[in-house]
């Protein structure tokens, strides 16, 4: 069996509901950013999950996703500082071609993605973890923030956004105690690039909290 050699980066996973401010605080962070969006299903996957007693697509769910393909583009990261990935039109529900993502030298990157959560063990049984936070900015700022945001960029329907942010309004408690369930450490946005500055140079983070 070959043996792999050492990661010469690691990862912090960054999630949270839709609209919680990952794509702000990555971009905040100085560090580089992989976007974990682009590696959703297109929208004629047979695969894709629907919203129950609905016709609508549930791009919420983790099956709308493809966890293999987002796990291999962080090993290459790791590995290499480089991998090519998806350029994803969420209006369109589709790939409309790819690009490439270079981290260069760099010890430490940030994925970031309302699916970032699913692959907390993985990664750290793969020995590229640094760290994984979920973002929590209360279920009513995230709906305001995620529906503008939604609206300017067209990304669906005016319909689907207000049932989809009513849907996610509701759930968003249960959004984020998955999310720590699965291993992430839920905090706002200054402790979020707080851990983030401490990682970059090597510090632990501090310890989380007992419930």
């Amino acid at each position: 069996m070959s043996i792999l050699p050492p990661p010469s980066a690691r990862v912090v996973l960054l999630c949270g509901p839709s609209g919680s401010g990952k794509s702000l605080v990555g971009a905040r962070s100085g560090l580089p950013v992989l976007r974990l969006d682009d590696f959703y299903k297109e929208g004629d996957d047979p695969t894709l999950p629907l919203v129950s007693g609905s016709s609508d697509i549930d791009w919420d769910h983790p099956d709308s996703w493809d966890t293999d393909a987002a796990i291999a583009a962080i090993l290459d990261l790791c590995r290499t500082g480089r991998t090519k990935v998806p350029l994803y039109d969420i209006s369109l529900s589709a790939r409309t071609g790819e690009e490439s993502v270079d981290v260069g030298r760099t010890p430490l990157f940030i994925a970031e993605g309302i699916f970032a959560a699913e692959i907390i063990t993985r990664c750290r049984e793969l020995g590229v973890l640094a760290d994984a936070l979920c973002l929590n900015r209360g279920p009513v700022k995230t709906f305001r923030r995620r529906f503008l945001r939604d609206l300017r960029e067209g990304r669906k329907s005016v319909p689907f956004l207000l049932r989809r942010g009513w849907r996610l309004m509701r759930a968003e408690r249960s959004i984020v105690a998955r999310q720590t369930a699965l291993g992430a450490y839920a905090c706002d946005r200054d402790e979020a690039l707080g851990r983030l500055a401490a990682a970059a140079v090597g510090r632990r983070p501090a310890a989380t909290p007992a419930a």
